[in-house]
């Protein structure tokens, strides 16, 4: 006859960095499938198996977990490179940001999380300190350091540029409502970087 048989051992607590990942994971999966109202704290602990208490520890309110869930789900993706080529780079990171809106269903949640952040306090200072200037220095660094290798004038307005690539984006989502995709993105950088008026040897120049 065999012995008895030894108690299970549980799994025990988890690190903080699992359960936090686990809970990043739940929520950003929520908030594309179903949207913002459907992030609350209930709804993610029990999806990703943590206490409610723990989400109300460390996150201010629903719309700032969401907020961080979108920004840990959309870095990869919206990573900026330096190969060299300023036009090629901004093209690239610009259209990795449209296909994140239109192709992988991002547009819906973020203009949710745009429009609840002006209601939110919370929720608006993590969008703007965590995500949105973030990203800004980012393409800001990238503009500079071709700014200093020559590539841009001497002056020129980097916020500008901003405006005039990523902000046209936001424009057509938020306030036109109008369909765009991916083709959009080379015509944005190429207007930004080479202006509207005609170019010496083309008709009319």
């Amino acid at each position: 006859m065999t012995g008895p048989e030894a108690p299970r051992r549980g799994r025990g607590r988890r690190p903080a960095a699992e359960v936090r990942a686990s809970v990043l994971e739940a929520a950003a999966r929520v908030l594309l499938e179903e949207g913002l109202p459907a992030v609350t704290f209930d709804r993610v602990a029990r999806e990703a198996g943590s206490s409610k208490m723990t989400l109300y520890k460390w996150w201010p309110s629903p719309g700032a977990l969401a907020a961080e869930a979108y920004f840990a789900g959309s870095e990869e993706a919206l990573d900026f490179h330096d190969t060299g080529d300023l036009e090629a780079d901004l093209t690239a990171q610009l259209t990795a940001f449209v296909r994140l809106l239109t192709v992988a269903g991002a547009a819906r949640p973020v203009s949710e999380l745009i429009g609840a952040a002006q209601l939110d306090p919370e929720l608006g200072r993590a969008w703007s300190e965590s995500y949105a200037l973030p990203r800004r220095e980012l393409a800001r660094v990238r503009l500079r350091i071709a700014r200093d290798r020559g590539e841009l004038r001497e002056g020129v307005d980097l916020d500008v540029i901003v405006d005039q690539l990523w902000g046209a984006v936001y424009h057509r989502m938020l306030v036109l409502r109008v369909p765009f995709d991916e083709t959009l993105a080379p015509r944005l950088v190429d207007q930004a970087l080479h202006g509207v008026a005609r170019r010496a040897g083309e008709p009319g120049a």
